[in-house]
């Protein structure tokens, strides 16, 4: 369904009002007094969505009140509307108008794509969308989006350095760096003379002169342009004072094995023994979803930024902010399946080529599933400030969820790295169930792929989920955990928690009517493995609720009965059931 038709569902069915509904993509405009103010505020409004991702705006709704009264219509041509667009934008901007009826009033909807250059109106400056708002576009910005528009790559540009002013530790780290790459062609080249390893790289133009990034990665900086590139601080506790904090300047391919190094000497890692009795090494955080983050950062960042790629490290959080907003086009919301898009081709190519970075656009995706698959929550990936804007990735810290990361270690490999299948079982650790249309926004698919998705881990190998009963009819069904996957995942699942005074109950009770319990009844009774069975009995023994009334001591043949703690005033007792087994087996 497209987003306006949904959100227009929404305005008649009286559940929010346009102004609720409007976003990064959505916008909802009512004629004015005059014609030629509402061709000025559609022109405006389109020239917005196309410096930014492309969108859709619905002129004839009301912002405010709900219900048929906010369908308010409009006799505006939809051709009319259309030429009107074209010629008060510069350059002149082409858009679809289409005619939709809602409750009985005619309303226009205009799609605008993303756009090829940079628009405005000619009254206007430049504008772009950002959430549900349009704001005007700095001189810096309207620059780095001509370029990234007109396909302008700063980092393949001239530099005006030559190869003799490489700096003789940075060429070692890039030819140690080629050595360890994996591709026997690209391994070559460390051995090969100064000049042709350049070229091969495309870091030395032919009027042999060092690329921007040439000089990024291989240059010290002369004189007044030193900077730093890179800024690391570490806390103790992520609102105290810094306790160490170290920058680096150019030559970036020294700068990175530097950073990482200090990150992975304040990492810890948590042990945790799986289902098979292997041992996993779970880091605090990621070393591998780190280094994607800091590629990433020095990849998109912009350097012609006076700002350096920083990282604030403490125990509950670490960030990665870059300067300057993500690449037009990518979001926050998209950011999982938009097509690679890096700001600087040349640059990030070379980045990929040396191994720092991923091939294919998967650095994001590397982030999320070695974050879930460590037992934490996904990062998260912003766009922060006012004026100036930054790309901020935030990662959670504290103890692993061992039991999360536990169980992810057991699914079929192919699912441990499918970022769709860890992203749905986190959500079925929060909520009961989901659907297609409340799982596709968080793995940012369409409803049909997130149903077809959803559909694979209920029949496929992993054996995930399950329709439930009175939904399993529908075309798009509620999904939830099979009773395996709630038993291994346990106290992680969120909404299986019960109170002690709850699990109390439900053991008095069964007591009650049979008179005994044991291990595997626990197991059943609560959806859970035998190890948390044997938890539950230690504690209801400790409090002397419960007594062993069975010969045997260990194993599921041990029985339990009533103990001196029993609350018999509000149970009566009653004999034991001597064909237990039967009766629950």
């Amino acid at each position: 369904m497209d987003q306006y038709l949904a959100a227009l569902e929404q305005i008649e069915q009286n559940k929010k009002n346009a102004a609720a509904l409007e976003s990064e993509r959505l916008d909802f405009k009512q004629e004015k007094k005059e014609k030629k103010e509402t061709f000025q505020d559609i022109a405006e409004a389109a020239v917005c969505f196309a410096n930014a991702s492309g969108g859709e705006v619905v002129l004839g709704v009301a912002d405010r009140g709900t219900g048929v009264e906010a369908f308010l219509g409009t006799d505006i041509p939809a051709e009319l509307l259309k030429e009107r667009i074209y010629t008060l934008t510069e350059p002149n901007l082409l858009v679809e108008v289409r005619e939709v009826t809602r409750a009985s009033s005619r309303l226009l909807v205009i799609f605008v794509p993303a756009g090829v250059d940079v628009y405005q109106t000619k009254k206007t400056s430049p504008t772009h969308r950002l959430k549900d708002m349009c704001l005007v576009m700095t001189p810096a910005e309207t620059s780095r989006l001509h370029d990234e528009r007109r396909g302008i790559d700063w980092s393949a540009q001239s530099s005006g350095r030559d190869i003799g002013e490489i700096d003789r530790a940075a060429a070692f780290k890039l030819r140690d760096l080629l050595s360890r790459v994996t591709n026997p062609a690209v391994q070559e080249l460390a051995t090969a003379d100064t000049e042709s390893l350049l070229v091969a790289l495309r870091l030395l133009r032919t009027d042999d002169t060092l690329t921007n990034a040439g000089e990024l990665l291989l240059c010290q900086p002369i004189g007044s342009q030193a900077r730093n590139l890179l800024v690391y601080q570490h806390r103790a506790t992520s609102g105290g004072e810094a306790d160490f904090v170290r920058r680096w300047g150019a030559p970036v391919v020294s700068a990175i094995p530097d950073v990482m190094e200090v990150i992975a000497n304040r990492i810890g890692i948590t042990p945790v023994s799986t289902a098979s009795g292997q041992q996993i090494q779970i880091e605090d955080y990621p070393l591998s979803a780190i280094r994607e983050a800091l590629a990433n950062a020095l990849m998109h960042g912009d350097f012609r930024e006076d700002r350096p790629v920083s990282v604030e490290h403490s125990p509950e959080t670490l960030l990665v902010r870059s300067p300057g907003p993500l690449v037009s086009g990518v979001m926050p919301s998209n950011i999982l399946t938009h097509p690679s898009k890096p700001r600087f081709p040349h640059l990030a190519e070379v980045f990929r080529t040396l191994g720092l970075a991923e091939q294919l656009g998967q650095g994001v995706d590397r982030m999320f599933r070695d974050m879930i698959r460590s037992g934490r929550s996904a990062p998260t990936i912003s766009e922060v400030g006012d004026q100036v804007r930054d790309t901020l990735v935030t990662f959670t810290g504290g103890p692993p969820n061992s039991r999360v990361a536990r169980f992810l270690s057991t699914l079929p490999t192919h699912e441990q790295n499918d970022t769709d299948t860890l992203l749905v079982t986190t959500v079925l650790c929060d909520r009961k169930t989901i659907t297609a249309a409340g799982i596709a926004p968080i793995i940012q698919r369409q409803i049909e792929a997130s149903e077809a998705i959803l559909r694979r881990l209920a029949t496929g190998e992993a054996h995930l989920l399950e329709p439930s009963a009175g939904t399993a009819g529908r075309r798009h069904p509620n999904y939830r955990l099979q009773r395996d996957a709630l038993i291994a995942l346990g106290p992680a699942v969120r909404y299986q928690k019960r109170s002690v005074s709850e699990s109390d109950a439900k053991v008095q009770e069964h007591i009650v009517d049979y008179g005994i319990i044991n291990s595997r009844t626990i197991q059943r009774l609560f959806d859970i493995d035998v190890y948390q069975a044997r938890d539950m009995l230690r504690d209801l023994l400790g409090r002397e609720i419960l007594v062993r009334v069975s010969e045997q001591t260990r194993g599921t043949a041990v029985k339990y009965g009533p103990g001196p703690k029993f609350p018999i005033k509000k149970y009566a007792r009653s004999a034991p059931v001597e064909d237990e087994g039967t009766l629950l087996f």
